[in-house]
């Protein structure tokens, strides 16, 4: 076989340069490619400073704002029951920050009407996939009265409820302040009896779930004169005793209410006869003519009342009844008692008893 030359292929190599022997550049493109990212890490790391920054800021301003607010956070993780509570979670138990907790135990501090609704929500919401929002009374560690508003939501997983969430806020303030303004709406400030709004809507809202037998109303006599003779500060220690001496002597009453200047309503069941009924009238005429002492003076009142039972006739239409009975007690001489009797109505009389 004939001697035949090799030719390599490839690139020939240049002059001064040996094969395999890396570019001059090379180590230059290493450092600056080590530089670019050294400076992008710089740049991550000084992004998550920032962010860890505010992340603390915001954490700091939640915090606070909780604080302020009175609100927690909580989480319970299902079906271990293991829950986790924020800090202000732990200070409206008046447990100490962190200790541990058991379900079993914190849930004692819930009265049986508070813990029934909350077994009934929670049981509904995990069971629905869904939340719930509830106002609730409780009894702390240290026997502190309190009340907190709970919110939860369920998250599953799969489909499966996996841990229930949610806040709850201290919220004793809101139901004392609610509570009194629900109060100065319902309630006569000085007498602490029923007062006139609450006395009507009493009266419009009589129905076949709970009938009325009977409206009383009651003037006390002789209130104007001690009220002229002595001023309205003694005359006001009398409206009291009259109301103290009413709400103690009609203890099957529905409602007791001041609904005027001296005079007071009575609103009594319909398992009470026309001879029961009478029986309460007598006793408010004998409680109200006892001397009332007062100051170091004994004063001296009565008592008249009208009767109207409550029949076909509207619930609306009692006042009236009971109204025009009692200007019947009046005439007839005061201290006593008269019944409304609809066919005299008409006439403007009412029949006595």
């Amino acid at each position: 076989m004939p001697d035949t030359s090799y030719t390599p292929k490839g690139p020939a190599p240049q002059p001064g340069k040996r094969v395999g022997q890396g570019s001059a550049d090379e180590p230059r493109r290493d450092a600056a490619t080590i530089a670019r990212l050294k400076a992008e890490l710089a740049a991550q790391a000084a992004l998550i400073a920032t962010q860890q920054v505010s992340l603390a800021h915001s954490r700091k301003i939640f915090d606070r704002a909780s604080v302020a607010a009175r609100i927690g956070v909580w989480e319970c993780s299902l079906p271990d029951e293991r829950l986790t509570w924020t800090d202000v979670i732990y200070d409206l138990f008046d447990l100490p920050r962190g200790a541990a907790l058991d379900r079993s135990e914190i849930i004692k501090c819930y009265p049986a009407e508070s813990r029934k609704a909350l077994d009934s929500l929670r049981s509904h919401a995990i069971a629905e996939r869904s939340g719930f929002t509830l106002d609730a009374e409780i009894t702390t560690f240290a026997g502190h009265s309190r009340w907190i508003r709970i919110t939860a939501s369920v998250e599953c997983e799969a489909g499966e409820p996996v841990r229930i969430f949610g806040m709850k806020q201290d919220i004793t303030e809101e139901k004392i302040l609610s509570d009194r303004m629900r109060y100065l709406a319902e309630f006569d400030a000085m007498t602490g009896l029923a007062n006139r709004a609450r006395f009507q809507a009493r009266l419009a809202h009589a129905d076949e779930a709970r009938p009325l037998g009977a409206l009383l109303l009651i003037d006390l006599d002789g209130f104007k004169a001690v009220n002229d003779t002595f001023g309205h500060v003694i005359g006001d220690e009398c409206l009291k005793a009259a109301a103290e001496r009413l709400a103690g002597g009609c203890g099957e009453a529905e409602l007791v209410a001041r609904v005027g200047g001296d005079e007071f309503a009575v609103l009594v069941g319909s398992h009470l006869d026309r001879g029961a009924v009478s029986g309460v009238a007598r006793d408010i005429i004998e409680a109200m003519s006892r001397p009332v002492a007062i100051r170091g003076q004994s004063l001296r009142l009565g008592a008249s009342v009208g009767i109207a039972f409550a029949g076909a006739g509207l619930p609306c239409d009692l006042f009236a009844q009971a109204d025009t009975a009692l200007y019947a007690a009046k005439a007839a001489g005061r201290n006593t008692f008269r019944i409304f009797k609809a066919e005299t109505g008409a006439k403007g009389r009412s029949a006595a008893a």
